[in-house]
């Protein structure tokens, strides 16, 4: 893993929210006063079950995984994130009530945290970030729909095509068993698919 430090991982975000909107001197300033950078070892959780979601994490290195129980107690994995993308409880997040999915780090991660408070100072304080927010959140919608769109209409080998599409690297960073989690089907299914490529 390369090192990163502080002041790298804010250059890297402030990057990508110019490309969404031009942002004013004071914005930056204060996104660099309001975030740091915090670092997860692999398989330590950045939220518990019943844990309200304070902070936003900016994944800069590393996989997580976000998943939920159902009935049965059993694991189902929602969300496989990679670098350039944010891990969040998005209901826990913004409603800042108890979440009923947790987030594990499947690898060492390097993340740039923004709290829940922080991101609230920065819709108050700096308009134009209010842009950046409506942005990142009509992509997590995007990808939301897209993905349940997915589950209802691609066949499990269509599904996993375009998980390799999106995600070439995923094979060799994910267990096969969060794979197959993610896509809505068994283990031994996902393992048939693949000895048919």
């Amino acid at each position: 893993m390369t090192k990163i430090d502080l002041d790298q991982a804010q250059a890297q975000i402030l990057h990508i929210f110019n490309s969404i909107y031009p942002m004013s001197e004071a914005l930056e300033k204060s996104i660099r006063q309001h975030s740091k950078l915090t670092t997860f070892n692999k398989k330590a959780h950045l939220l518990q079950f019943n844990e309200v979601n304070k902070s936003i994490y900016f994944i800069l290195q590393g996989c997580v995984r976000t998943y939920y129980l159902n009935d049965d107690g059993e694991e189902h994995t929602s969300w496989l994130l990679t670098e350039g993308e944010l891990a969040i409880s998005v209901y826990s997040f913004y409603s800042q009530q108890k979440s009923f999915e947790a987030i594990e780090a499947l690898e060492d991660c390097v993340t740039l945290e923004l709290t829940h408070t922080a991101l609230s100072h920065l819709y108050q304080h700096h308009l134009e970030f209010n842009v950046i927010g409506r942005y990142l959140t009509e992509q997590y919608y995007i990808e939301s729909e897209s993905k349940a769109n997915a589950l209802r209409m691609l066949s499990a080998k269509e599904r996993y095509h375009e998980l390799i599409l999106r995600k070439p690297q995923i094979l060799r960073r994910v267990p096969l068993g969060y794979i197959a989690s993610y896509l809505g089907i068994t283990q031994s299914t996902l393992s048939r698919i693949r000895a048919k490529i």
